[in-house]
């Protein structure tokens, strides 16, 4: 049985978020996902000390699907390296995770 899994990414602008999370959803790959920002994000990247601000998306998928909603995130977005982590939901509302299930559910080859 799938695993539920929620997935977090970081985004430049408020624009690419919502450009990642629109092919995500669409494409089943993700049941929902929220955006939230700005955040403030401090990193290294190619030695040096970075601080940008940042929109934080938060996305509920399967296992099933983390795969090919890895390749969406990395299509639609900016970055050389994009923030994609994922993390098992180990518990909720049992309709609310056998929605996440029903509605990233990859289509049917018999149809």
């Amino acid at each position: 049985m799938a695993q539920n899994l929620e997935v977090h990414v970081t985004a430049g602008s408020r624009d690419e978020a919502e450009k990642v999370v629109q092919a995500a959803v669409n494409e089943r790959l993700a049941a929902c996902a929220q955006i939230s920002g700005p955040i403030t994000s401090t990193y290294w990247w190619q030695g040096k000390l970075e601080k940008d601000e940042e929109f934080f998306i938060a996305m509920k998928t399967t296992d099933e699907r983390l795969d090919a909603l890895i390749a969406s995130v990395k299509a639609n977005h900016s970055y050389d390296t994009p923030e994609i982590v994922a993390v098992p939901i180990v518990g909720g509302l049992g309709e609310y995770l056998t929605w996440i299930k029903e509605e990233t559910a990859a289509p049917s080859s018999d149809g």
